[in-house]
């Protein structure tokens, strides 16, 4: 199940949903943290739009991820490509994260410093000449595609048919180009499987490849096959999103740009803002109701899915003061938590680090090298993307050419 809730039949007429959705989350909200909303052809499910209801809900034991709790479960798990860690509970979770947990730590992030940075100069000087560019097709997607497969050790020349399949299965166009790109996907990373066990070299997947367990047994294909296709997919979809959809948000907010461009100490606070103001990840994946669990005063009886909404629950104003004002002034430590954009419990996401890193590296390095950015077309008139990953079609914008 993928599909995303009819938020949009329950807008006023008239409203743009893809284009603005929190309206329409915070008349919900405002009428209480849980609803139960229709999807198309997924029957309903129950939404959780509240802050603490959400950071509550994620680490709610009975909330499963694993499909075969769904009361409309009748095949064989629904996985899409494989079994991934968004598909399973603990202790088959744990075993997992646990694989791959050691190649996301501080210390990896930052020895990957050096290269991030070189790859975020030669996209940037090779738009420079032009004085006008699209972002995302320039900047914001290839940066991430380029670490990301690095990083997992996937050749150059098949990065951009990956993005292709990737791109299909997260947005799905139609459910048959999405099931088209799910079996090209498999069967592109089987044969790179056969190829990093008979030669392997110092990058993730081929570590995947030879992984072992407690017991000495390597990892099952569906498992291998659902570890590499997470990684490479939410590895780099989502960090898109943070780029294109931030600096969106720096150059809609002339007076925050102009804070950053003056102090960049305010950076990390910048970027943890524009994860909670306009983060890429909507929502968790689907969860279901082991047995009946209250949540927000509501009860989800067993069997029904849960979607909890990060980007809605990140701009709750029980939480966060003003929370649909962009303010990278706004602190994200404290008592109360910080924003959802990366979920909240054992399920949180392991990019996170990478995510920060390429972003802590991107923007000031966008900032420095066209310090005249600003965007080229009317913000009304740049498409955002409908789905569970929020992010824009294109981002247009012109500087100064320099050479």
């Amino acid at each position: 199940m993928s599909t995303m809730p009819d938020f949009q039949a329950l807008a006023p007429a008239g409203t743009d949903f893809v284009a603005d959705p929190y309206p329409v989350y915070a008349h919900l909200r405002e009428q209480g943290p849980v609803h139960r909303v229709a999807t198309e052809g997924a029957g309903d499910v129950w939404v959780v739009l509240g802050y603490d209801e959400a950071r509550a809900a994620l680490t709610d034991p009975r909330l499963s991820n694993d499909v075969r709790n769904s009361s409309r479960w009748t095949g064989d798990g629904g996985y899409a490509i494989g079994r991934n860690m968004l598909q399973t509970d603990p202790p088959v979770h744990t075993r997992l994260r646990k694989v791959v947990a050691g190649e996301f730590t501080a210390r990896r992030m930052e020895a990957l410093r050096p290269r991030v940075r070189q790859l975020t100069d030669e996209l940037l000087d090779a738009i420079a000449p032009s004085g006008a560019a699209d972002l995302v097709e320039s900047f914001a997607l290839p940066l991430p595609i380029a670490v990301i497969c690095e990083l997992l050790g996937v050749p150059v020349a098949d990065r951009e048919p990956f993005h292709g399949w990737s791109h299909k299965m997260v947005f799905q166009p139609t459910p048959e180009e999405a099931a088209a790109a799910a079996y090209a996907m498999t069967e592109y990373l089987t044969a790179l499987f056969k190829e990093k066990d008979s030669s392997p070299g110092d990058d993730l997947l081929s570590a995947l490849v030879r992984a072992e367990d407690a017991d000495g047994a390597r990892l099952p294909q569906d498992e291998l096959l659902g570890m590499a296709f997470l990684l490479l997919v939410a590895g780099h979809e989502t960090t898109v999103g943070l780029l294109a959809n931030g600096t969106h948000a720096l150059l809609t907010h002339p007076d925050q740009l102009a804070a950053l461009r003056a102090d960049r100490s305010l950076l990390e606070g910048a970027i943890e803002e524009m994860l909670r103001y306009e983060g890429p990840v909507t929502s968790s994946s689907f969860r279901w109701a082991a047995e009946p669990v209250e949540i927000g005063g509501v009860t989800v009886p067993a069997g029904e899915a849960v979607l909890i909404m990060l980007g809605p629950a990140s701009r709750d104003p029980r939480r966060f003061p003003a929370a649909d004002s962009f303010d990278i002034r706004r602190p994200h430590k404290g008592a109360g938590g910080g924003h959802l954009a990366f979920g909240h419990g054992v399920h949180h996401c392991l990019g996170a680090p990478l995510a920060r890193l390429e972003a802590g590296i991107a923007f000031p390095a966008l900032l420095d090298r066209f310090p005249d950015l600003a965007l080229a077309e009317d913000p009304a008139d740049i498409p955002w993307r409908p789905g569970l990953i929020r992010g824009l079609s294109r981002l247009p914008v012109r500087y100064t050419p320099r050479v």
